[in-house]
């Protein structure tokens, strides 16, 4: 095997020619992507990634790795392999239709009355609002 790191090259070290063993599963780990949730009911977001032979152990590595260095409510670990993501190229899966301001709170103008009332009443600030209810 030609390495191409001139470092090696340099040593003249003595050619394994059809020396390529296959490694054994304990020798090439899977990669695992880990996933944090600080507290009980939050979402869990991606921290990074460990190599591990198992699922079990890819755990604990995770817990020292990311557990033990903030507050920790679950970890979760997911064989990167088995992760499947949609491509860039394939946008039109989320445009199902074309018109969706309705669900979006910035075409309600609440500020512009709750602004009219205020005038109107003579109040300043969002404590006298609160006083001044009916």
């Amino acid at each position: 095997m030609k390495s191409y790191d001139p470092r090696i090259n340099r040593l003249n070290l003595p050619k394994e020619e059809n020396k390529e063993k296959a490694l054994t599963p304990q020798e090439n780990w899977a990669t695992f992507e880990v996933f944090h949730q600080k507290k009980r009911g939050e979402q869990h977001v991606h921290v990074g990634i460990v190599h591990a032979p198992d699922p079990d152990i890819a755990l604990l590595f995770a817990k020292e790795q990311f557990g033990r260095r903030r507050v920790t409510a679950n970890l979760w670990v997911v064989k990167s392999s088995e992760i499947h993501a949609s491509d860039y190229d394939d946008q039109d899966i989320f445009s199902t239709t074309p018109e969706k301001t309705y669900r979006e709170a910035s075409d309600y103008y609440v500020m512009d009355r709750i602004r009219k009332y205020q005038q109107a009443h003579g109040i300043e600030d969002r404590k006298e609002l609160k006083r001044k209810k009916p």
